[in-house]
């Protein structure tokens, strides 16, 4: 075996242990950003509810939660809580859906932005599964069913008895362009 061929191959065998270690140092570093970026603490103890480490169930109270949905007027898309508001105890996990239908002619891609009000209490509403994680993309005319699934912290003070999540969609216009663009010459689909 020449010594072109034997670099070539410790290169190879090299970048194979690299990439399974990165492979296999995904699950912590999702760990670690859902904590410290989402601030979702995830517990992984068998259960057949999810829930956050180390939050127990405040069935001695309750709180109203209600929920609201804007477009920024650059996207072509209406978009609206499923429901207005929720009675939910502290500690447990519900889940509620938003609707987002495309006005467009053509394809579009919008980020939401979420909000919890009053804003010093937003710690307290954790959001274990989110469209507003990543981007959202419709066709022209689609309509989709959003969910979001949440656990209001039983640490919430108690004087606080109701909170308003809202989400606000922005258009991304890269992205928007991107999916816009025809196969690989380049044509566009439509133009937004």
């Amino acid at each position: 075996m020449s010594t072109q061929s034997q670099r070539s191959t410790r290169k190879m065998i090299i970048l194979a242990l690299v990439s399974f270690g990165f492979a296999f140092a995904m699950v912590p570093l999702y760990n670690i950003a859902c904590e410290k970026i989402f601030g979702i603490k995830l517990d992984n103890s068998a259960s057949s509810e999810p829930k956050l480490a180390g939050t127990t169930i405040d069935e001695t109270r309750t709180v109203q939660v209600y929920f609201d949905g804007t477009v920024n007027s650059k996207l072509p898309w209406a978009f609206a809580p499923v429901q207005t508001s929720m009675t939910v105890v502290p500690g447990k996990l519900y889940s509620t859906s938003y609707t987002a239908r495309s006005t467009a002619a053509y394809a579009t891609v919008g980020n939401a932005a979420p909000s919890v009000a009053p804003n010093q209490f937003s710690g307290f509403f954790n959001k274990t599964e989110c469209f507003c994680f990543t981007e959202q993309a419709l066709a022209a005319g689609e309509s989709r069913d959003m969910p979001v699934r949440f656990i209001v912290s039983p640490d919430l003070p108690k004087e606080v008895s109701t909170l308003t999540l809202s989400y606000t969609f922005f258009i991304n216009d890269a992205a928007t362009a991107k999916l816009n663009a025809g196969p690989a010459t380049g044509t566009a689909l439509a133009a937004p």
